[in-house]
């Protein structure tokens, strides 16, 4: 793969301009948004786009999202060193690739078969092995590897599975963009705390819609 030249600058002052600034303080998000490189997790030919302030288009109907965004969440989710994270939509990979800075180990899971078969190649030319992906409908989560101290979705959903919610442990966050394309959602974190889920709502957001059953609001 050819790299970007300066991409190192573009990452550092993607940081400082379009995340430090925005209130994100959390170290080890703003050093994994330094050390993963973007451009990488793009198509070749919007490689030069990649440390701007929007989201791209990666094919099959779906985009990486705005580096803000990813970091925002990312602190949302408020994980340590020791925690095992899932996220449910891999897409480019590039989130999954930030938390694998910052965690344990990330489970990711993916249903469309080409954007699958595209980040687990290059999970590995990275060399990212605390990153393991799987093919298949997200809103069924990833039983076997449960509890997950931190949970991401990062498409809209009309519904939160609630697989995904058993799978959570105690003490552990959930986010995600919660509403129905098309149109807005709001950023959405879920604390579980004493078996129930506390609520907080953070922002406005577009996501594409998530692809599956918690798209149609239904567990039918």
């Amino acid at each position: 793969m050819t790299a970007i030249k300066g991409e190192s600058a573009l990452a550092a002052e993607m940081v400082r301009t379009q995340i430090e600034c925005r209130g994100i303080t959390d170290r080890a998000v703003l050093e994994a948004m330094r050390q993963v490189p973007r451009h990488l997790f793009v198509p070749p030919h919007l490689r030069s786009s990649a440390y701007e302030d929007h989201p791209l288009t990666i094919g099959e109907g779906q985009t990486i999202s705005q580096p803000y965004i990813v970091a925002l969440m990312t602190e949302c989710l408020a994980t340590s060193a020791s925690d095992v994270v899932l996220e449910i939509g891999t897409g480019s990979g590039y989130q999954a690739a930030i938390l694998s800075r910052i965690v344990r180990q990330v489970y990711t899971i993916e249903v469309r078969e080409v954007l699958f078969r595209r980040a687990r190649r290059l999970f590995d030319s990275l060399g990212y092995t605390n990153v393991e992906i799987r093919y298949g409908d997200g809103y069924f989560g990833w039983p076997e590897r449960a509890p997950f101290e931190g949970i991401i979705i990062t498409a809209a959903v009309g519904l939160v599975p609630p697989p995904l919610l058993a799978q959570l442990s105690e003490g552990g966050r959930l986010v995600l963009p919660f509403g129905t394309p098309p149109g807005h959602q709001r950023l959405t974190l879920l604390t579980r705390i004493g078996g129930r889920c506390q609520v907080k709502h953070i922002t406005g957001v577009t996501f594409v819609p998530m692809v599956g059953r918690a798209i149609r609001g239904k567990t039918g």
